[in-house]
């Protein structure tokens, strides 16, 4: 059952209107038309006061392409030069720095904001056990409930976000939303032979982990948390399955 209050009708009033409004004394003198002489004068000094408009801003100049990648001494894949030289020439990452996971060979390449390959070296990386670039949504699903096609690294880009994992140890999110990360290596399994599998040079040996990116312990910790701390970092995962013009909208870059 509700109750209802009666205010008085002056009561209620004087609370309804705001601090500022005039009282009626105050009203009365605004309501009141100055004399012609005033107004005339007043609206005199109101023009003469005005101020000439500025003209229009021009036009903000078109941003000057970026560098193309620089990759050191290392010798990328066709695919890999192309998305990198992309992003650096066209500022995708914007200020950010940039990480290249290549599923096709298993590695890993870490840029600065300016396109230049960091410590002149990439690495291995352990991907997900399944083929597929498709995110599958499966959000804070076990492990043990996760179906084999779910298993997969999906490709894309991938704002990476720095965190702690449920033991404390520096982990890097690129899509938090569906435990997707990259982290540094850590051995789950004897049987899955996660650090031989890192070793060999087929790149098909290194799709073992449930979809997350592991890097072996000292790079992550010399190249990769380092980089993506300082600068921020946007990951591109470059796909199996298409291309990266179908999967980023890239485009060949002017060289020279």
């Amino acid at each position: 059952m509700k109750t209802t209050f009666l205010v008085p009708a002056l009561l209620a009033a004087a609370l309804a209107a705001p601090s500022f409004a005039a009282t009626p004394e105050a009203a009365a003198k605004a309501d009141k038309p100055a004399a012609p002489a005033k107004a005339a004068k007043a609206s005199a000094k109101k023009t003469s006061a005005k101020k000439p408009q500025p003209a229009a801003k021009a036009a903000a100049k078109p941003q000057k392409p970026g560098p193309l990648a620089d990759f050191g001494a290392v010798t990328p894949s066709a695919d890999v030069k192309h998305v990198a030289n992309w992003v650096s020439y066209t500022h995708n990452a914007g200020n950010r720095a940039f990480v290249l996971v290549d599923k096709k060979s298993a590695q890993v390449y870490v840029f600065d904001p300016k396109g230049k390959l960091v410590s002149n070296s990439t690495s291995p990386v352990l991907l997900g056990l399944a083929p597929g670039d498709a995110v599958h949504p499966v959000g804070n699903k076990p492990i043990s409930k996760l179906k084999e096609e779910e298993k997969n690294t999906p490709a894309g880009k991938f704002l990476a976000q720095p965190g702690k994992n449920n033991h404390g140890a520096n982990i890097i999110w690129i899509d938090y939303k569906n435990s997707l990360s990259m982290h540094s290596m850590h051995s789950v399994s004897a049987a899955e032979r996660r650090g031989d599998r890192m070793a060999t040079p087929d790149p098909e040996d290194n799709k073992i982990s449930n979809g997350c990116i592991n890097v072996p312990p000292k790079f992550y910790s010399s190249v990769v948390w380092p980089t993506v701390r300082k600068y921020g970092a946007y990951v591109y995962v470059l796909p199996e399955t298409r291309t990266p013009q179908q999967q980023f909208g890239s485009f060949d870059v002017p060289i020279g």
